[in-house]
């Protein structure tokens, strides 16, 4: 299993089931699903967790100039419980590291307990919205800063 940069379009699959997969979860105007467009943007970094050649899970981050944000991050049911999700925020961090920025943010919703529990976990906590986001009771903001190397 690697991790590595990946176009979007090589996992057109999986972004789409996690659009259907939060559609079921929240409405419409509480889902900040980024296009596969956006997804190719300067300032975007989308990774996919590779098996047999396959995609088998993702994760991005957005840069701006004082963050990053975390998006996309998923790894479908068949794939679950081997680390991936971990493995690529892991890989992300590292990545705001290298481009010396040490605040990482995201939004998921309070319906996706167990990516709150992953996230706690790997020290994000539980902030204030962010960036264009509005106040939404079906938005959980959070964040972790990076420790720099």
């Amino acid at each position: 299993m690697k991790i590595e940069l990946i176009n979007p379009n090589q996992a057109e699959t999986l972004i789409n089931e996690l659009d259907v997969y939060q559609s079921k979860l929240y409405p419409p105007d509480s889902c900040h699903l980024d296009s596969i467009e956006t997804l190719q943007s300067e300032n975007v970094y989308f990774y996919g967790a590779i098996e047999n050649n396959e995609v088998v899970a993702i994760g991005s981050v957005k840069l701006f100039s004082d963050y990053g944000e975390l998006k996309r991050i998923y790894v479908p049911p068949a794939q679950r419980g081997k680390g991936l999700a971990q493995s690529i925020i892991k890989k992300l961090e590292a990545l705001l590291i290298s481009k010396k920025i040490v605040l990482v943010k995201l939004e998921t919703g309070p319906y996706s307990k167990d990516a709150i529990g992953l996230y706690k976990k790997l020290g994000y906590t539980i902030y204030s919205k962010f960036g264009a986001y509005k106040e939404d009771p079906l938005s959980t903001f959070m964040e972790k800063k990076l420790a720099a190397n």
